[in-house]
């Protein structure tokens, strides 16, 4: 398991490492907008990553899901950690718990 789309997996890993607010995604997933729009409104800076919609890059999906043990996307890392996906991020920034998390 650990080599299954390996590449896939250390991208994502190395973003949510490197950047404070990674949002995984796929093309087509209204929640990957919603959140992503909600950020936007937020004025939180976030790096997207996405992988396919639901014609494409499943597999690379799926190792992702395996990988964060969550399973579905949105797929939203802060300071490394995994807090959800829409709306535990949404709840997340109306209860301040997000710019607590980021310091600010």
């Amino acid at each position: 398991m650990t080599g299954f789309h390996r590449d896939v997996v250390e991208q994502v890993r190395a973003a949510v490492e490197k950047d404070s607010v990674v949002v995984v995604g796929m093309a087509q997933n209204p929640f990957v907008k919603k959140v992503r729009q909600a950020l936007e409104q937020a004025n939180v800076p976030f790096t997207y990553l996405e992988y396919g919609s639901y014609f494409g890059m499943w597999k690379q999906r799926l190792a992702i899901k395996m990988w964060s043990g969550w399973p579905t996307f949105p797929q939203v890392f802060v300071r490394g950690t995994l807090i959800g996906g829409f709306d535990d991020t949404r709840k997340a920034l109306e209860d301040g718990s997000l710019k607590k998390l980021l310091g600010s």
